[in-house]
């Protein structure tokens, strides 16, 4: 029972545990690395399993990429709901966490290299591309909505959005990253 695409699904939880922390491995080594640099050998190495048993459970790195990456939005999707549905925070401070989980953490180097994947190659990753910054776009509207109304809270949450994009590109840490969101965040949310 396997898909070309997804590599061999896991069949137990010990198999599922393993994925994981092989996908992670992957999305570490390819952070450190970048996409084009790094080999099946180095994510073999990282993730303390063979080669041969990397193939097993990845038939390429470019389905090795597309899984990890899948493993990283779903992660931060849920994250993302976690934060933004603690109402007993101030609504900015949610939408401060909740933009740092999707992208605070993906300032740097890798940024740019899985941009420059993406571009060179759009059928990589798939629908994700599309469907999680969709996902985030409504989980970060319906938050505004609840504070000020559904007309205000699309055009708010699209021009944070923007925001969020202009300064992953501008600022070199997570940190500045973090001080100029909360600039915009206070511009935008009353």
């Amino acid at each position: 029972m396997s898909s070309p695409d997804a590599g061999h699904l896991p069949s137990t939880v010990a198999d599922t545990d393993r994925r994981t922390m092989v996908l992670e491995s992957a999305m570490a080594t390819f952070a450190r690395f970048g996409y084009r640099k790094t080999s099946m050998e180095e994510v073999a190495r990282a993730a303390h399993i063979s080669r041969p048993g990397l193939y097993f459970l990845f038939s390429s790195k470019e389905t090795l990429f597309r899984a990890a990456v899948t493993q990283a939005l779903d992660r931060d999707i849920t994250a993302v709901e976690q934060v933004l549905a603690d109402r007993g925070r101030p609504l900015s401070e949610r939408l401060a966490e909740a933009f740092d989980q999707w992208a605070g953490r993906y300032i740097g180097p890798l940024t740019r290299d899985v941009a420059t994947v993406i571009e060179d190659n759009p059928d990589l990753l798939g629908e994700i591309v599309e469907t999680m910054p969709r996902r985030f776009e409504e989980l970060i509207t319906d938050a505004i909505a609840v504070e000020s109304g559904r007309e205000a809270a699309l055009p708010v949450a699209q021009t944070m959005i923007s925001a969020s994009i202009g300064l992953k590109h501008q600022v070199a840490s997570r940190e500045f990253y973090l001080e100029r969101l909360a600039v915009a965040i206070g511009l935008l949310v009353r």
